[in-house]
């Protein structure tokens, strides 16, 4: 396949009414129409492994409303401060030996600030010193912090537009669209890869779900890693009595990702521990070609390492 013909599907001007289309089509032609660009840019039977670490639980004062670590809600989250340097790495190394090429670490602040992101400076470097892929997700940064982190050698920075920017008030109040959309071109600006996606069944409309999609294959370059989320209903929430999500609204919107977005890694991400085998079959024919493994997503339980061997094996697929 010729350079020139492997780059004519990598667009950044998609209408809404496309995606929409996209969305209406009969899974079986999205799914074909996904698989087929998939097979194009990736090898198929190759999933990239992610490991999430909380390195730093509760106490934040943003109220998004799918969170179990806001200050706003009582969900039985413990606060705790930043963890030592010494227990990340000896995590960074455990999950390397179980096969998981990046590290990602997550922080429960609204942004980093003083000694705190000082100490983040040394767990990036201490991290990426054992050989993984590093990524974080700290909540907004400036355009000071992006650089400092691209620095020390993070690789990846994680910043979840979470839905269209119409839902985005029914969801949080505490900041803007814009200012996820300002932390994204700050890290874009200073060479750091983008881990950017959303989650879905917070109540949205298909509308809403589309025009997420549509957002993130529109910016001036595609994130290198787009995770799809199903929301983990948390008692205590403002959304854990919300309707449950059809799960093949998972698989199209797995799907849609695939085709517009079709050189990203698209992460089968939270909400994986409810899936059976059979689904994330679906999602992975669909596109999908990343999960997180191991046993916990922040505060939320993930797959069974094992469990999730066994899939892999069953299906012809292995890790990278």
């Amino acid at each position: 396949m010729t350079t020139e013909n492997l780059h004519v599907d990598i667009r950044h001007d998609w209408q809404a009414d496309e995606v929409l289309r996209l969305f209406a089509q009969p899974l079986t032609d999205l799914m074909f129409q996904a698989q087929s660009l998939h097979r194009r840019y990736f090898d198929p039977h190759q999933v990239q492994l992610s490991t999430l670490l909380n390195i730093k639980t509760g106490g934040c004062p943003e109220d998004c409303a799918y969170c179990s670590q806001s200050v706003r809600v009582e969900t039985g989250v413990q606060t705790e401060p930043l963890m030592d340097t010494e227990v990340i790495v000896a995590a960074a190394r455990q999950a390397k030996t179980q096969g998981a090429g990046r590290f990602c670490m997550g922080a429960a602040w609204r942004r980093p600030q003083g000694k705190a992101f000082d100490k983040v400076i040394e767990i990036v470097q201490a991290v990426k010193a054992e050989g993984l892929e590093t990524c974080m997700t700290l909540g907004m940064l400036d355009a000071q912090q992006a650089k400092r982190l691209q620095q020390a050698g993070l690789d990846y920075y994680n910043h979840n537009l979470d839905t269209s920017e119409a839902y985005y008030a029914q969801v949080i109040s505490t900041r803007q669209y814009q200012d996820r959309l300002n932390t994204l071109q700050h890290v874009r600006d200073a060479g750091l890869k983008v881990c950017c996606g959303g989650i879905i069944g917070m109540g949205e409309a298909d509308t809403d779900r589309a025009e997420l999609l549509r957002t993130l294959a529109n910016l001036s370059e595609h994130p290198e890693s787009v995770p799809i989320n199903q929301l983990v209903k948390v008692e205590g929430t403002a959304l854990s009595e919300v309707a449950e999500l059809d799960p093949l609204e998972m698989v199209r919107c797995i799907a849609v990702a695939r085709i517009l977005m079709p050189r990203s890694y698209v992460r089968l991400s939270a909400g994986r521990n409810n899936m059976s085998d059979e689904l994330q079959t679906l999602c992975f024919l669909a596109g999908a070609n990343s999960i997180f493994y191991g046993e916990k997503l922040l505060t939320t339980e993930n797959a069974d390492v094992e469990q999730d061997r066994r899939l892999l094996q069953r299906l012809g697929m292995r890790a990278h």
